[in-house]
């Protein structure tokens, strides 16, 4: 088992890696779990049936321990399941000193953190992954849900106790979530890594090579996530550079129905998109050819023919990182050179529609 940590502000918390070890959830999380007397496990109806009795299990006698199971996939980010959450901790007599488990991907690990975040003003919270894409989203301490209107416009910055990544539930995985959690290591690998980046896409050419080499590239890549975390928590500067390719990947999820593109789907036509931006400004040179290439060779979809322009950029301007009503996109000059820009919707529309056209003729 391989541990890092991250050095958040209130304390410092480990992520474990390793196979099998959710059956040693409960060992691991004492004393991270602090005084909880009741554990209360959110997971959701793909993972349960798989994974949470081993989890259950897992801790010792004297704990008591609440399961809530939510429906799979993106809709479950919603107001109406983060109520039922909270209605299932207050009947099942949680306290202060209690604590939250997310055992799943993205998706609950957001709910399941921005419940315990909000839950008699914040109570502990423990990250058990189970997807790739989770990978990012359980480090760093940003939680939340949906808004009709906008991706994780609802949330709140809270730091898990701990995270523990049990790789071995990986191999349940869909090609398609392969796919979506690989598009976060790519991500970390453009602003922050440029040795990484050239060596994923030089020995990353199939979805296969992927899988072989899951759990070296987590490690690089959680560490990746923890240093800039590290750096600024709440995301008031240099934070906001892991938002390279989420601008317009926010966009296509919100815009095409939530579920309908996988995340790392939308943020790898994000990704080249402001590869397109950067260059239009004069402040890269990337061979975009080159990098849809490669993209395209891992099996990401990348055809937006049934986007539409205004939509999209209706949709951008309600994210969060739209500032005075300026688009304000993630922009790599170079592999490891990352930096932001505001650009105007008219620029934006223009090479949009470029964007979307040229997936058309392919």
């Amino acid at each position: 088992m391989d541990q890092l940590f991250v050095n958040a502000s209130a304390a410092p918390y480990p992520v474990y890696i390793g196979e099998g070890i959710r059956g040693g959830a409960g060992d691991l999380l004492f004393p991270e779990a602090k005084e909880a007397e009741k554990m209360f496990i959110v997971s959701d109806s793909a993972v349960a049936p798989l994974y949470l009795e081993d989890v259950v299990q897992s801790f010792p006698d004297g704990i008591e321990v609440f399961t809530f199971t939510v429906e799979s996939g993106e809709a479950s980010k919603s107001f109406a399941v983060y109520e039922r959450i909270l209605t299932a901790m207050l009947e099942s007599g949680l306290d202060r000193k209690s604590a939250v488990v997310a055992l799943g991907g993205g998706v609950v690990g957001d709910l399941a953190g921005f419940a315990a975040a909000t839950y008699m003003r914040g109570i502990s919270f423990v990250q058990m992954p189970t997807t790739l894409l989770a990978h990012d989203s359980s480090v760093g301490g940003k939680t939340g849900i949906n808004h009709p209107l906008g991706k994780n416009m609802v949330g709140a910055f809270h730091q898990p106790d701990a995270v523990i990544y049990d790789v071995e539930m990986l191999q349940t995985l869909s090609d398609k979530e392969w796919r979506s959690g690989f598009a976060e290591m790519i991500k970390h690998a453009y602003i922050k890594d440029a040795a990484f980046l050239e060596w994923l896409q030089t020995h990353m050419t199939s979805l296969e090579d992927v899988k072989s080499s899951a759990v070296s590239m987590l490690k690089r890549s959680i560490q990746i996530k923890a240093d800039v975390v590290a750096l600024d928590e709440k995301e008031t500067g240099v934070r906001a550079h892991l938002n390279f390719g989420h601008t317009l990947g926010h966009a296509i999820e919100s815009t095409a129905g939530y579920g309908r593109w996988a995340h790392g789907e939308a943020v790898a036509a994000g990704m080249l998109f402001a590869m397109r931006i950067s260059n239009e400004e004069g402040l890269s040179n990337w061979n975009i050819t080159k990098e849809k290439a490669w993209l395209h060779s891992l099996g990401y979809p990348l055809d937006m023919k049934t986007m539409n322009a205004s939509s999209l950029l209706e949709a951008m301007k309600k994210d969060k990182k739209t500032s005075a009503g300026v688009l304000t996109f993630v922009l790599v000059t170079e592999p490891g050179e990352t930096m932001t820009k505001q650009i105007p919707d008219e620029t934006v529309h223009r090479l949009l529609t470029s964007f979307i056209g040229e997936a058309e003729t392919e």
